[in-house]
């Protein structure tokens, strides 16, 4: 899949914000959701003579489809309605007390236009009057207001940073993608007494694991976010629960066969390398490993280096109106996910 260029091309005018559509996306409307994304991506990559990556149609369409699926409101598309065409869209989640903006991308042939400003307002929690109520689910009786509002940017992106920062979402940390082939005895075993099981594949997680992963997230993340862990389970990561001597899960973690890693989640810093270590060897990826990882979480970054990953590109920012989660003991699904 491919942008598609020429109809957005040649323009000979700037569209109006106030005079778009803004709603919930169609089906169909997806696809031209993942095009302007690789669109965009590729337009500011190219600006600093980095070529993006490809685009994967399935995966991405499998992540915005999950997006749309638990947070129906909070994914909107900016479409003209002369032409029924979509320019930009915006999706955010909500999960317990924070609302994550999960993208927002406007076409580079209409961008400055001031889309991307009117996407985010309605997709911030209580919305902005128009044809959608993008607020709705932050009601009294559905969870009240998020007490925090995050999202993760790229570091060489400073007008929208800028953006988010004047909603007081300002960078709090960094984000260091790390990619490689790691050396098989690199990182050591895990300790005596901690015991691998599986928590998480194609079929539903047993309750009582559930309720583990779920009990790990609240004092880690502050948060529990069962249906993205059903996610991942879904689109093929699998999962390991660790467990100590007296059966208390002290953590897990997830590898797939594409090679990604995340989340991993530990209560104690101590068993960061060996959990890493026992992801690393539990699949054969068909390429490279690769993370991001919170430039916090001292532990990660230096076993991932010793075992043989490298820095990848340029940091993101994980931005947040405070601090909240404890990263040193965080690796994350990804940046359109914590």
């Amino acid at each position: 899949m491919t942008p598609d260029l020429p109809r957005h091309q040649g323009r000979d005018r700037r569209p109006d914000p106030a005079a778009l559509v803004y709603r919930p996306p169609r089906p169909a409307e997806l696809v031209d959701c993942a095009d302007i994304w690789h669109a965009g991506v590729s337009d500011y990559l190219a600006r600093l003579a980095t070529q993006a990556p490809p685009l994967v149609p399935g995966p991405f369409l499998e992540l915005l489809g999950h997006l749309q699926g638990t947070d129906p409101d909070r994914f909107l598309v900016a479409v003209e309605p002369a032409e029924d065409r979509v320019l930009g869209w915006g999706a955010a989640t909500r999960r317990d007390h924070v609302w994550f903006l999960a993208m927002l991308f406007v076409h580079p042939d209409v961008q400055a236009a001031g889309i991307g400003r009117t996407l985010l307002a309605r997709l911030l929690p209580g919305g902005a009057p128009g044809d959608v109520e993008p607020g709705a689910a932050d009601r009294p009786g559905r969870g009240g207001p998020p007490g925090i509002l995050a999202t993760c940017t790229d570091s060489v992106q400073p007008i929208s940073n800028g953006l988010y920062a004047g909603h007081g979402i300002v960078p709090r940390l960094p984000l260091l993608e790390l990619v490689g082939h790691p050396g098989p005895d690199a990182l050591p075993e895990l300790p005596a007494g901690i015991r691998p099981i599986p928590a998480g594949g194609p079929g539903p997680a047993e309750p009582a694991l559930r309720a583990m992963i779920d009990a790990i997230d609240r004092r880690v993340l502050g948060y529990a976010h069962p249906q993205d862990h059903a996610f991942l389970r879904r689109s093929g990561r699998s999962g390991q629960l660790f467990l100590g001597p007296d059966g208390a899960a002290l953590g897990y973690g997830y590898a797939s066969p594409v090679g990604r890693l995340g989340p991993i989640a530990v209560l104690d810093e101590t068993l960061t390398a060996p959990i890493l270590g026992h992801l690393l060897r539990s699949v054969q990826p068909r390429g490279a490993f690769a993370c991001w990882v919170p430039g916090v979480n001292d532990r990660a970054v230096v076993a991932l280096l010793r075992a043989g990953l490298r820095f990848e590109g340029f940091p993101s920012l994980l931005c947040a109106t405070r601090p909240f989660g404890a990263f040193e003991r965080y690796v994350p699904i990804g940046l359109a996910l914590l």
